[in-house]
């Protein structure tokens, strides 16, 4: 199969309706990458498609990458081995694994290969040696960082700028960087494009988009928020999980506090704060990672 010829239907978008919105004359776009295909959807698979492509084309058998225990990584690529038949190696951070993790059991039904380690091991993922030393021991793999943010996944990130309707603000969550910086590669100077980091001190990211967005460096039409975090990557509080019970409720978007779920928390506290000019057009991306959500209640963290 070639899997430049393998392309899925565009996911849809929803415009959101609520009184806020009303009240402040701001018109709500999300782009639904949650249902760009049912099982790997969202930024996932925008940034998995063309490394998927690159490991076709540079002959190799396998990919090696990286991933925790309930990642939507790690459930993205199992779900890839699974499609298109491939073989794939995943250093999990360890350094036991528990089988009856959902995303785990996801992983191990799709006949992905699960190497655990402890988390010193795992804090080497980025360090030049240590990936030598992979890709000596997986010589027929095809390498992927964690969470796919790489320059391959910049050609898929920037198909998705490129589906977007002419927005004023274009806003995603931000973990890796890997989505935003897609996002201001290929965005019109018109559009400010606004990340939202999950994570803790995430201004450290700022240099990763850069190096990976060219330009970045000399546009000024983008801007990561470090504040909006809600206690850290993982973590949210009851307030943000009651606003993500309301918004599927009230505007039938399902989100889960990880990362969707804290994008629109925050731009609902902008929204509240008059950040947005009247009149504004915003897009939002939602960017998938639904299937945390079984994690999440695998662990005692939301019933519902």
């Amino acid at each position: 199969m070639s899997f430049r010829q393998f392309n899925f239907p565009e996911s849809p978008l929803q415009v959101i309706k609520h009184p806020l919105l009303t009240q402040k004359n701001i018109t709500l776009t999300v782009k639904r990458d949650d249902l760009l295909h049912p099982h790997i959807a969202g930024n996932k698979w925008r940034k998995l498609k063309y490394n998927l492509i690159a490991m076709q084309q540079q002959k190799k058998a396998a990919f090696l990458t990286f991933s925790g225990p309930f990642s939507n990584h790690l459930y993205a690529v199992s779900m890839a081995c699974k499609l298109f038949n491939l073989q794939g190696h995943v250093i999990i951070r360890g350094p036991h694994l528990d089988e009856l993790n959902p995303t785990i059991r996801m992983a191990r039904a799709c006949g992905l290969n699960l190497h655990a380690v402890d988390r010193a091991t795992y804090r080497l993922r980025n360090q030049p040696d240590y990936l030598h030393e992979l890709l000596t021991q997986f010589p027929q793999c095809h390498l992927i960082p964690e969470g796919g943010s790489n320059q391959h996944a910049m050609l898929g990130l920037e198909e998705l700028a490129q589906s977007l309707p002419t927005s004023d603000y274009v806003m995603c969550a931000t973990g890796s960087g890997g989505t935003l910086a897609g996002l201001i590669n290929a965005s019109p100077v018109t559009t400010k494009v606004i990340g939202i980091a999950v994570l803790k001190q995430a201004e450290y990211l700022v240099n990763d988009i850069m190096q990976l967005a060219p330009k970045a460096t000399n546009t000024s039409n983008w801007q990561l928020m470090c504040d909006f975090h809600d206690g850290g990557y993982g973590k949210f509080s009851p307030a943000l999980w009651q606003f993500c019970q309301q918004m599927r409720k009230e505007c039938l978007l399902p989100l889960e506090p990880i990362y969707t779920g804290k994008l629109f928390y925050a731009l609902w506290q902008l929204l509240e704060q008059d950040f947005f000019k009247p009149g504004s057009h915003i897009t939002a991306i939602h960017t998938g990672g639904l299937q945390g959500l079984d994690g999440l209640r695998y662990r005692g963290l939301i019933t519902y």
